[in-house]
């Protein structure tokens, strides 16, 4: 039976935070999706497809898949037959947001599991919010994000 988990989160865009989890957590799994959620709280910069695209042309792990959904985190999980939900935690902040959906989430689906991976230390201060800003403002973000994805969130936000 091969081991399979599922990273959900936004992504817009990703960052070499977020690709710091991918990268250990498809070293543990056998398989892991990278789910992007349709979050109607949101107003995201890049669409659906656009961050799809992103994360594809990044992604160097054979077994790292790409998807979407709307809805329920719990309830996608369970229609594609995960029991292990990835969160990465930049600081103590991240927790107590992340400790209370793990078990809401728990509660509403009770086979699923939440792991939780600490970021890379150098990567505790970054969020898809501070890149677009710092790019926004024509800060340098190389250090940030790869440079497909960094071309074009420029392109973006001329």
């Amino acid at each position: 039976m091969s081991k399979k988990a599922l990273y959900p989160g936004s992504f817009d865009p990703i960052t070499y935070g977020h690709l710091d989890i991918i990268k250990r957590a498809s070293e543990i799994f056998d398989e892991l999706t990278i789910a992007i959620v349709d979050n109607p709280d949101k107003s995201p910069l890049f669409s659906i497809e656009e961050r799809k695209e992103l994360i594809m042309n990044v992604i160097k792990a054979d077994n790292v898949r790409i998807d979407s959904f709307k809805g329920l985190l719990v309830q996608y999980a369970t229609d594609n037959a995960f029991q292990t939900i990835i969160r990465g935690l930049r600081a103590v902040s991240d927790f107590d947001y992340e400790f209370q959906m793990s078990l809401t989430n728990r509660q509403l689906g009770k086979n699923i599991d939440t792991i939780f991976f600490m970021t890379d230390e150098k990567y505790s201060y970054l969020s898809s919010s501070i890149v677009k800003q710092v790019c926004r403002y024509g800060g340098d973000i190389s250090s940030f994000v790869p440079e497909e994805v960094s071309l074009s969130l420029k392109e973006k936000l001329k």
